[in-house]
């Protein structure tokens, strides 16, 4: 029963996570029009062509992490922003970011989990690049990586407060932080 909990929680958070950042990349794309953007180790020359939704949903199929990575790559994500504010979160580096962000959660979060190089084929990388990202996502968060309940439980709050604006007709789901876990 607990494994088909999972299952319907898995595309909520995918689905939630997913809209949110492609809103911030697209806005941050019509913004880099007007304030050239400095490039950085996360950048593609071109926007990949798979949505942000297909390519959390790849992550989730392959990666077998905890539901609960996916709220704390989502916290590294904020706080790497934060912090790199020169380096805003758009269509050029959201993916490299995501598969990232996701490695380094799953590291910290689950007690087995594969390495960079299934990860890096997971998010159609090379292994030496995604090497690369992880210590550069690591030195940009600062090797911030404890994420508090209350933190946790703020960020499941934001994400579905953000779907219940989007969509105000749809019976929202309620995540339920131990559900995560």
């Amino acid at each position: 029963m607990a494994e088909l909990a999972e299952t319907a929680v898995m595309p909520k958070v995918i689905t939630f996570l997913s809209s949110l950042l492609q809103r911030v990349a697209e806005s941050n794309d019509s913004s880099h029009q007007l304030y050239p953007l400095k490039a950085s180790i996360f950048h593609c020359l071109s926007r990949p062509t798979i949505s942000i939704q297909n390519y959390l949903e790849r992550i989730f199929k392959y990666s077998n992490c905890s539901p609960s990575c996916f709220v704390v790559a989502y916290v590294y994500l904020d706080r790497f922003s934060q912090r790199q504010s020169c380096f805003p979160l758009n269509s050029f580096n959201v993916h490299r970011l995501l598969i990232t962000s996701v490695l380094v959660s799953v590291k910290f979060m689950d007690d087995i989990y594969y390495n960079n190089a299934f990860y890096a084929k997971v998010g159609g990388i090379s292994t030496r690049e995604m090497n690369v990202l992880e210590v550069d996502f690591l030195f940009g968060l600062g090797f911030q990586l404890n994420v508090t309940p209350a933190t946790f439980h703020l960020y499941c709050s934001h994400l579905q407060r953000d779907m219940s604006i989007q969509s105000p007709l749809q019976i929202v789901f309620r995540m339920n932080p131990l559900l995560l876990q």
